[in-house]
């Protein structure tokens, strides 16, 4: 008898801890979701239009769109080309894909290098675009290898558009035009800017869609 009356207690108890885990994810769920509205509230939507209109020109003018990116971002790079060229005609590449060309530059010369001597190679000119996907944009210290990528195609005069968040790094002073994820909560800063690069895109897709 006793032994059925511990049973149950644990039954009891264990429901008591599922019941507090479920009520926990769903104050996450909340705070997550209430941060991403805000971002909905905050997010300038006259550089979203800016960001369509130049790669519109872009489509019309058959320029190609190189699209950058590091850890998360470059998946979101990769899935990127492949709306761009499917959905959009445009002739679309993430250098990320080219593991071996990457890997090569990175230990023949540098991983700081690896963007912008995979765009030389792929002789870039002001016809062309990048769309560089980051957390914080670049700097001196990290994804240093989107700022020289960034130089480069200053340099050679191709346009630049960036999604990013933070302050916006490199790449606010860079770019044609900076998407700018505003920073609602600073321990989600990096889900919540890959998120939007994938809404970003996504939206400009449809919009430039054939």
């Amino acid at each position: 008898m006793l032994k059925k009356q511990n049973t149950h207690c644990d039954s009891i108890s264990h429901e008591n801890n599922l019941t507090g885990k479920i009520l926990m994810s769903l104050d996450y769920v909340n705070q997550y979701l209430s941060e991403t509205e805000k971002i909905i509230r905050d997010i300038d939507r006259n550089s979203i239009v800016r960001a369509i209109d130049l790669l519109s020109d872009l489509k019309r003018d058959q320029g190609r769109l190189f699209i950058l990116g590091i850890g998360g971002s470059a998946g979101n790079a990769s899935h990127a080309a492949n709306d761009f060229r499917k959905i959009c005609n445009i002739e679309a590449y993430a250098p990320t894909d080219n593991v071996s060309e990457l890997t090569a530059w990175t230990n023949d010369d540098s991983f700081n290098v690896i963007f912008k001597n995979w765009l030389l190679t792929s002789k870039l000119s002001a016809k062309d675009a990048l769309l560089v996907f980051s957390v914080g944009g670049g700097s001196e210290k990290a994804s240093y290898n989107l700022v020289l990528a960034m130089e480069a195609a200053r340099e050679i005069g191709a346009r630049i558009v960036s999604i990013v968040s933070r302050d916006g790094g490199a790449a606010k002073k860079l770019s044609d035009v900076c998407i700018l994820v505003p920073v609602v909560a600073q321990e989600r800063i990096t889900p919540h800017a890959e998120g939007w690069q994938g809404v970003l895109w996504h939206l400009t897709v449809g919009a430039i869609r054939d």
